[in-house]
């Protein structure tokens, strides 16, 4: 099973996210469940790395395994907040069609 852990801060916006482990939905190269987690995570640390006003850290050190961190001076906030709302409305999407397969936590923290 996939487990996603989503941080956001007390305004709301992406403070973290990690995906690990694997849905088994299908063979291998062919799980449906896993391409549209990794489609998701992959755009959004694209999108927001280089992005003015935002700082992104982020790796896959092994397969089944990504994180993401965020910060943001005040001038990223508002792309912030779309790119987050994006990736966690998706995230939020394929873990409710593939519960056997996908599940998702969010959690609020205070941004140190």
């Amino acid at each position: 099973m996939i487990v996603i852990d989503v941080v956001v801060d007390d305004a709301g916006l992406l403070k973290s996210c990690s995906v690990t482990g694997h849905a088994k939905a299908g063979p291998k190269g062919g799980d449906i469940v896993c391409a549209a987690v990794s489609v998701l995570v992959r755009t959004a640390l694209r999108t927001l790395s280089g992005r003015e006003g935002i700082r992104v850290r982020g790796d896959a050190p092994e397969r089944g395994v990504w994180w993401m961190e965020t910060d943001y001076t005040q001038g990223g906030s508002n792309f912030l907040c779309a790119a987050g709302a994006f990736l966690i409305e998706g995230l939020e999407s394929v873990s409710a069609e593939y519960p056997d397969y996908c599940t998702m936590h969010i959690h609020t923290e205070r941004r140190n």
